[in-house]
């Protein structure tokens, strides 16, 4: 049985939305966290509605955020959490964008994920699963996980770009390009973009590459 996402939502600036981007936020935030990236975005994507859900769980390391899932290392909790989590959240995620692209009554061609993290993890785990390729996958200072079953399990390949800051101090940089390696391997036109200098978070460079790789794929 999924989760219901309770979620934010900022309109297309055109009144139609052709397309849509959902955020995925990061461990212990929520979608309100994401969702302010709309502003600078919308003028770029004006048919494009921008919606950013929150994690299904209270977050255990940080109870005024959420979480997609346990992680071990920084909550305590046991591997076998961390999964059944992940499971769980995956299922809730794609009940969530099946929900969505409806209401909207767009498909998945007109779909984009932009992750932060966690989000990424996320985006990285659902997006290759789902039958329909999404239109792109936009996945910041995140890691791809169980890389070994990437290529094995993939329905649909949907095109990526990875960004990460080379001076990340809570996802290590080098996961950027075990992730890129797994995606190229496996098939996806992958493309990334180191954020030099930056730390754990979006830089103004990162978000501008992400744009571009948005409009292309979308529409402007």
């Amino acid at each position: 049985m999924t989760r219901e996402l309770q979620f934010g939502r900022k309109a297309a600036r055109s009144g139609r939305a052709r397309s849509m981007v959902v955020f995925l936020h990061g461990y212990g935030a929520d979608g309100a966290d994401l969702l302010g990236l709309a502003d600078p975005l919308a003028p770029h994507l004006p048919d494009t509605v921008f919606v950013a859900p929150d994690a299904p769980e209270p977050c255990a390391g940080n109870p005024f955020g959420r979480q997609w899932f346990p992680i071990p290392w920084l909550d305590g909790s046991s591997a076998a959490a961390a999964a059944e989590g992940l499971a769980q959240s995956s299922a809730d995620l794609n009940a969530f964008l099946d929900a969505r692209l409806a209401e909207e009554g767009l498909t998945a061609a007109n779909l984009a994920l932009v992750g932060f993290s966690q989000g990424t993890m996320m985006a990285l785990q659902v997006a290759p699963r789902r039958a329909e390729p999404v239109a792109a996958l936009v996945g910041f200072s995140g890691r791809l996980l169980k890389p070994e079953r990437l290529a094995s399990e993939a329905r649909s390949k949907p095109p990526v770009l990875l960004l990460h800051g080379d001076a990340d101090e809570v996802v290590p940089f080098g996961d950027m390009a075990l992730a890129a390696d797994a995606l190229v391997g496996a098939g996806f036109e992958t493309y990334g973009h180191v954020m030099k200098g930056t730390g754990h978070g979006i830089a103004p460079d990162g978000l501008s590459v992400a744009l571009s790789f948005l409009k292309e794929r979308l529409g402007g």
